[in-house]
């Protein structure tokens, strides 16, 4: 099988400026739950959208499944959580239109819905747990139940790779509890892919496998048990 994330190489600069990403390694397994960390202009949502085929690399290659991923086959396998700021867009939609949205990719923009992308979109609400919100305006909702109707929405497309950006990002620790509750199931009954990035982890510190800190390149890549004090002393990142 092959590698769900493979970069070899990769250099990225924003308009011909300064570097963001250096020469970047990374491979990352099917199936595998890591987190991405890093100071503020360190490019980590950087080399999240570099490897989604959102930014192109300037150097080095990018693979998706084995293929370049400014030509990967499979978009509807790539389930995106942008930083909140860029996400405000649907929220005059209610949950379930803005869960249904994330069967475009699979149908097409024309044409209603099947009944396939009913279930779909059904089942993607019941597993973030906003069956009752279901048919509420998406501005009536807390900020943490807003995050999990828009993982709800990368879930309706039924992804192999599931990429969150900052996802904790102005909600309560509770919340923030019940969306990591909510990762770890994703991630263990779904076997989903999932690239995690933040400077917030302490939600996650039980079950995230892996940690990537980037700080224009990686400067480490393994175990957070060998980096403990990223999760209760985040300033360490800005060093």
């Amino acid at each position: 099988m092959p590698l769900a994330v493979e970069l070899r190489g990769v250099g990225f600069a924003y308009g011909g400026g300064q570097p963001v990403l250096r020469e970047v390694d990374l491979a990352v397994e099917a199936g595998e739950f890591v987190a991405v960390a890093g100071p503020n202009g360190g490019g980590k949502t950087t080399l999240l959208r570099v490897v989604l085929g959102l930014e192109h690399a300037g150097t080095g290659t990018v693979r998706l499944f084995g293929e370049p991923a400014q030509s990967f086959s499979g978009r509807s396998r790539l389930g995106y959580l942008a930083q909140r700021s860029q996400l405000t867009i649907d929220a005059p939609a209610t949950v379930r239109e803005v869960v249904s949205a994330g069967r475009v990719p699979l149908r097409g923009l024309l044409g209603g819905l099947r009944v396939s992308d009913r279930r779909a979109v059904t089942e993607a609400i019941a597993r973030v747990g906003l069956e009752r919100e279901a048919d509420r305006p998406l501005t009536r909702l807390s900020g943490g139940q807003q995050q999990r109707a828009f993982i709800a929405k990368a879930l309706a497309a039924e992804p192999a790779l599931l990429a969150l950006d900052e996802p904790t990002t102005g909600v309560d620790s509770e919340a923030q509890e019940t969306l990591a509750d909510l990762l770890e199931r994703l991630h263990q009954e779904l076997g989903v892919t999932i690239l995690y990035v933040s400077h917030e982890f302490g939600a996650v510190e039980g079950f995230v496998e892996r940690l990537v800190l980037v700080r224009g390149d990686i400067v480490f890549d393994g175990s957070p048990a060998d980096l403990p004090g990223i999760w209760h002393d985040p300033s360490h990142l800005h060093a």
